[in-house]
C-alpha cells in the first residue's frame, strides 16, 4: 500500500473552497497539518475566524475531495481553534486576489 504524496493531497484540497471568501483552503492558509499513511489521510483545518459558521460545510467538503483521491480509503478532517488564523499564512496568489499584496 503506498501512501498518497503531500502535493496531491494539497492539489485535491485547492478544490474546497472557503464559500465567504470563494478562494481555496490550501491558498488562504486554512490548512494546518496533512498526514498521510497507506490509505489514510488526516487534516487539520483553521478557520479565518474562530467563529465561522461554515467550518463544518469545509470540513465535509475536505472530507469529500480527499475521499475522491485514488489510494485514500480513510479521510478524517479536524478543527482546530489554535493557532489562530492570521493573513501571513495566506499564499501570495491569495494576497493578490484580496489586493492585500
Amino acid at each position: 500500500m503506498q501512501t498518497v504524496q503531500q502535493e496531491e493531497l494539497l492539489t485535491v484540497l485547492r478544490q474546497v473552497l472557503d464559500p465567504e471568501l470563494g478562494m481555496n483552503i490550501v491558498d488562504l492558509g486554512m490548512v494546518e497539518r496533512l498526514e498521510s499513511e497507506g490509505d489514510r489521510v488526516h487534516a487539520v483545518l483553521l478557520m479565518t475566524s474562530p467563529a465561522c459558521p461554515l467550518g463544518e460545510t469545509i470540513v465535509e467538503n475536505a472530507e469529500k475531495a480527499l475521499l475522491g483521491l485514488p489510494g485514500v480509503k480513510k479521510a478524517r478532517v479536524e478543527l482546530a481553534l489554535e493557532p489562530l488564523w492570521n493573513p501571513s499564512r495566506m499564499s501570495d496568489w491569495a494576497r493578490r486576489q484580496l489586493g492585500w499584496a
